[in-house]
């Protein structure tokens, strides 16, 4: 999921910086330009930490900047398929709830939470069970898979991550806490 990775890029420096161009500045532009982007092959950039390297400046024609290609070292956000990961309850809606798992959201469709049939609450911001008074509602943390992973690389925000928490050992962690203490109480019988 979360990775640190070395690529390479190019920045440019705007010429009221020129006179001052250290791995600090380096940093700062690609940070400005690369934190929260969503690239196919290493997934949302979170931070870029270091600067390794930073190559010759280049003059384009009729550009005022100068260009520097930079070696840096990042951190990203790459969910993978059939992936598990734990995240946040944010927002609840009639289809299901949508879960912050690191810097993008996943959508747990409401027949992917269970196998019981769960109401729309939208008073109370949660879906319920009558069966087993159950509930998941914003802040509630769930642990899922991921099964399906659709990304936008131009807008991050319109990628599409969709989860899980139908099998053993998904769901809401409250849930998940309670099946646990009853096949312990049923194990020491």
């Amino acid at each position: 999921m979360y990775k640190r990775v070395t690529l390479t890029d190019t920045v440019e420096v705007p010429p009221e910086e020129l006179g001052d161009v250290s791995p600090d500045l380096v940093k700062r532009l690609l940070q400005d330009k690369l934190e929260g982007r969503m690239d196919e092959e290493v997934g949302s950039i979170v931070s870029v930490t270091d600067v390794d390297d930073i190559g010759e400046g280049t003059v384009l024609p009729n550009r005022p900047g100068v260009y520097y290609e930079a070696t840096f070292d990042a951190v990203t956000f790459d969910p993978q398929m059939q992936e598990v990961v734990d995240g946040t309850v944010v927002e609840v809606v009639e289809f299901g709830a949508f879960v912050g798992i690191g810097p993008v959201d996943g959508l747990l469709h409401v027949s992917q939470i269970s196998d019981e049939y769960l109401a729309y609450d939208g008073e109370n911001q949660q879906l319920a069970s009558n069966e087993s008074n159950r509930t998941l509602g914003v802040e509630d943390a769930v642990r899922a898979r991921i099964v399906t992973k659709s990304i936008d690389e131009r807008n991050p925000r319109d990628s599409k991550i969709g989860l899980t928490a139908k099998q053993p050992g998904l769901g809401k962690h409250g849930w998940l806490e309670e099946d646990h203490e009853k096949q312990e109480a049923a194990a020491g019988e």
